[in-house]
This record gives C-alpha cells, sequence and structure tokens, in this order.
C-alpha cells in the first residue's frame, strides 16, 4: 500500500456507490484513486472527501492502468473558505493543477504551490493578485514564463484553454 499526503481536486461519481478521485500528491503526482462505497450511508469514507483539505492518504496501486483503490484517509488540515469566492478561486487552482500535471508524474513544486495557495485561500480573501500570482507562478514552474509578460496567453497554450471558470472567479472579484 502506498501513503501519501494529498489535496483532493477533483471527484466524480463512478456508480452508485463509488467515487473517482483526483489527488494533488507532492511524491506521486497526480493520482487517481476509486473510493469504492463512499457514496453509501455509514461508508468509512463518509465526511472526509472533501474538496481541497490537506489528508493522507493510502491506495493500493492498480496492477493495471492508473486508477488505484483508496484504502484510508486521515484529515491533516481542513481548507475553510471564507466566503464563495474563496471557494470558487480555490477550484479554479485546482482545475489548472489538474490540467498541467500528469498522472504518476511527480512536480512537487506544483503541489507545494497548490498548498500555499489554499493556505492563503483560508486565511485571506480571494484577489485578482492571488490569481494572477497563481497563474504566473504556475507557468514559471512548468518553464512557460517569461517575467514582465502576461502569464494567461502561455498557459492557454500549455493547456489548449483556459478554465471558463476563471471567467466567473473574475466576475465574483469584480475583475470583469
Amino acid at each position: 500500500m502506498e501513503q501519501t499526503e494529498a489535496i483532493l481536486i477533483r471527484r466524480h461519481a463512478w456508480s452508485d456507490t463509488s467515487l473517482v478521485l483526483t489527488w494533488s500528491t507532492s511524491g506521486h503526482g497526480k493520482v487517481r484513486t476509486m473510493a469504492k462505497g463512499a457514496r453509501r450511508a455509514g461508508s468509512a469514507f463518509a465526511g472526509r472527501l472533501d474538496l481541497f483539505h490537506r489528508v493522507e492518504i493510502g491506495y493500493v496501486p492498480a496492477r493495471r492502468g492508473d486508477l488505484h483503490t483508496l484504502c484510508e484517509i486521515r484529515l491533516v488540515a481542513p481548507f475553510a473558505a471564507s466566503a464563495a469566492a474563496n471557494l470558487f478561486l480555490a477550484g479554479y487552482f485546482a482545475e489548472l493543477v489538474d490540467r498541467t500535471t500528469e498522472p504518476g508524474h511527480a512536480v512537487p513544486e506544483i503541489h507545494n504551490l497548490l498548498v500555499r495557495a489554499l493556505t492563503h485561500l483560508g486565511a485571506a480573501p480571494a484577489t485578482e493578485r492571488a490569481l494572477v500570482f497563481f497563474e504566473e507562478e504556475l507557468c514559471r514552474l512548468l518553464g512557460i514564463f517569461e517575467p514582465g509578460e502576461s502569464a494567461l496567453p502561455e498557459l492557454e497554450r500549455y493547456c489548449g484553454k483556459i478554465p471558463a471558470s476563471r471567467n466567473e472567479v473574475l466576475g465574483l472579484l469584480g475583475g470583469v
């Protein structure tokens, strides 16, 4: 069994009782797990699979493919958004991390950037400055950013397109 600290960045239903979860980790990169029975009443995972919390997970690696089996989870640090804008901005950051990382390819600096951003959003109001800083730092870590230029075009080229949630966040922040 593998154990690692992780942040849940995406979750979706797989069946009536199971979830597929995407995690950002420092040592294992992006990790996808199946949480069997997580949607059942009384599940061992009940109340523990919240987005953006820092947790420690234990999972059994898949024999084939990249969908592992989640076995255990322990809360390390909760994410407490003080406003809806903070939650939406955290979602945008998670979406960028998901689009710019590959399963099983560790980029600890990107995970640490996400940890720092979520810690900031847990303590301070969301701002357009925080959004731009995250984008610039992400581009710098990816090696696609030249200081003094806008990171957005480079990020768009790298990702194919910028997540639509960016405009929604800017709307909440009064930047559009």
